[in-house]
């Protein structure tokens, strides 16, 4: 499937900023499941920016801005070419060793709650008990926009037993580092012709399975990716897997707009999330 993105942020100040520095995961990897055909990201100084890969394999942009400043638009464009791969993660580029990925975060540190979920999830098989997880949690966490916030965190959400697709990534990641099996949160986009609740922007998990590697699981659509997927940057949690994480000096009152489109090249079909 090819498929066409346009993510595009606007960040907007009261008050002039006299310094602010971005740090962009805008940039979607090629792998076996995606292959990127082209990505551009505009933004002041943009031309300036220092590219790198962070720890955990994304491709990253720096760019600073030294001159005051009372609006950031950042967009990000492009399109990805994706093939289903049953959600194994093949050929992403692995920095970090696998064991990092049973780090707690304050956002998947769990609760005795989890940990029963964890505890109750049984086979001897491992994908078979990540499948069993990740219906577990689509049953339990309705999906209901505005139910949560940013800063939920797993225990909380699934208390709550209403959330978005980061806290059902949060749980499932949760309840598989207490099994023992490494977790990572995944973000992306999402494309999907459907009249269910869904997110342009999406998030997912991916778990370790020796012998296979990294199986994507998405527990807020109950199924692993497929090609309506576009893999962008990973990390221990939300907040590490950020599309963008900036400071600023000065500025005041910030007001933060995000539309993602999402569109099926060949055809008509769109999806808009803002």
């Amino acid at each position: 499937m090819l498929v066409s993105i346009a993510h595009i942020t606007r960040y907007t100040l009261a008050e002039p900023a006299s310094y602010s520095i971005q740090c962009l995961r805008l940039t979607p990897p090629s792998f076996e499941a995606q292959q990127v055909t082209s990505w551009a990201i505009e933004m002041p100084q943009m031309e300036n920016a220092v590219r790198f890969r962070d720890c955990y394999g994304n491709i990253a942009h720096l760019v600073a801005l030294s001159e005051p400043h009372s609006e950031i638009e950042i967009v990000a464009r492009g399109v990805v070419e994706t093939r289903d791969r049953a959600g194994v993660a093949r050929g992403v580029v692995d920095i970090a060793p696998h064991r990092v990925y049973l780090r707690e975060t304050p956002r998947t540190t769990p609760d005795d709650e989890i940990k029963d979920l964890a505890e109750s999830i049984t086979s001897s098989d491992a994908i078979a008990r990540m499948h069993k997880l990740m219906d577990e949690v689509h049953k339990r966490v309705e999906y209901v926009i505005g139910a949560t916030h940013a800063h939920t965190n797993a225990a909380d959400a699934l208390k709550e037993g209403r959330g978005v697709c980061q806290d059902h990534a949060h749980i499932f990641i949760s309840a598989a580092r207490v099994m023992g099996i490494p977790a990572r949160y995944v973000n992306g986009y999402f494309f999907t012709d459907s009249d269910e609740p869904s997110e342009a922007h999406h998030a997912w998990a991916e778990v370790w399975i020796d012998g296979i590697g990294w199986i994507g699981f998405d527990p807020a659509n109950e199924l692993c990716p497929t090609d309506a997927y576009v893999r962008l940057a990973c990390g221990l949690d939300a907040a590490a897997a950020a599309p963008i994480r900036g400071t600023r000096r000065g500025g005041s009152e910030e007001v933060l707009d995000v539309v993602v489109e999402v569109q099926q090249q060949s055809g008509q079909q769109q999806q808009q999330q803002q």
